[in-house]
C-alpha cells in the first residue's frame, strides 16, 4: 500500500477509519515513529460509542507539555495504509482545536512490518507500507 503526501505540508497524515459500537469515524492521524502508542480524540471515540471514562486501564504518557494519564480502550477496528487491526488498543487524549490532526498512528500500529517513507525533491513524498 502505498499514499502520497506533500512533504512540504509538515506533518504525514494517514486517513484512517475507527469502528465503534455506534458508527464509525473517518479520521486524519498523523503518522508519527515518536509515538509508541496510537492515539485518538476523546471526543470522536465518545462519538462513535465509546466511553473513555470507563477504560479499565489508565496509562502514563509523556507529551510536549508535560506528563499525564490517559485511558487506553480497545476499538473494535482500525483500518489505516491498506491494513486492518481488530480489537486494537487506543489511547483517548483531548487535543486542541487547532491541532487539525484527530490523532497519532503510533508505531504500535506498524510494528513488524516494512514502513518506508520517501520524502524526496519533488512536491510528491510517499509513504509505502507492506504488511506481513
Amino acid at each position: 500500500m502505498t499514499e502520497s503526501f506533500n512533504p512540504h505540508q509538515g506533518l504525514i497524515i494517514v486517513r484512517t477509519e475507527v469502528y465503534g459500537p455506534s458508527g464509525v469515524a473517518v479520521l486524519r492521524l498523523a503518522l508519527d515513529t515518536g509515538a509508541s502508542g496510537t492515539m485518538v480524540n476523546v471526543g470522536l471515540l465518545s462519538a462513535i460509542g465509546y466511553d473513555p471514562s470507563l477504560a479499565p486501564d489508565r496509562v502514563q504518557v509523556t507529551t510536549g507539555s508535560g506528563v499525564e494519564y490517559v485511558p487506553r480502550l480497545e476499538v473494535s477496528r482500525l483500518k489505516a495504509l491498506g491494513q486492518e487491526r481488530t480489537n486494537f488498543p487506543v489511547l483517548g487524549h483531548t487535543l486542541p482545536p487547532s491541532a487539525s490532526i484527530d490523532g497519532l498512528l503510533g508505531l504500535d500500529f506498524v510494528r513488524g512490518q516494512v514502513l518506508s517513507i520517501d520524502i524526496g525533491l519533488t512536491s510528491t513524498a510517499q509513504v509505502s507500507y507492506r504488511g506481513s
